[in-house]
């Protein structure tokens, strides 16, 4: 074989190993949550299967036991919802009527969570009543030392 056979050989080996790290690899690694309804409609088949469970969490759902850190709700995507069954101390930002993503396994009709992950807010409010004055501060920052707003 001549060296340019051996090197577009070569050369497509490489390219096809690549594609399959594109393709396969890359969709292990993404991990979509699904909703109360999708598990529940997912039936026997969800049984004892690792899932992601995203879903607001339902108003004066939450009980908690501070001596062994139980901590039960229930999660809900408005058609559907689901008890959660945690261990531990949840994330700062985990309260009632907030979204949330679990980590767990479902099984008899309970969602037992791993992880917790509080959503938070897309839009950032200032703490009430220091609105003005952060506005203030940040308008500061963009003007020049000459006192000039600086140019875009």
């Amino acid at each position: 074989m001549s060296k340019r056979i051996k090197f577009l050989l070569g050369g497509g080996l490489i390219a096809a190993v690549i594609a399959y790290l594109a393709v396969f690899a890359g969709r292990e690694a993404v991990v979509y949550f699904v909703t109360p309804a999708e598990l529940q409609a997912e039936g026997a088949k969800a049984q004892g299967r690792a899932y992601r469970l995203g879903g607001m969490v339902v108003a004066k759902s939450v009980q908690r036991d501070p001596q062994t850190l139980q901590l039960r709700f229930e999660l809900t995507d408005g058609k559907s919802s689901l008890p959660v069954h945690f261990k531990g101390i949840p994330p700062d930002l985990f309260a009632e009527g907030r979204g949330a993503v679990v980590e767990g396994t479902y099984r008899d009709g309970v969602f037992r969570a791993s992880t917790i992950m509080a959503k938070h807010s897309e839009e950032y409010q200032a703490p009430s009543g220091q609105a003005d004055a952060g506005y203030r501060e940040l308008l500061k920052t963009l003007t020049n030392p000459a006192g000039g707003e600086t140019k875009r």
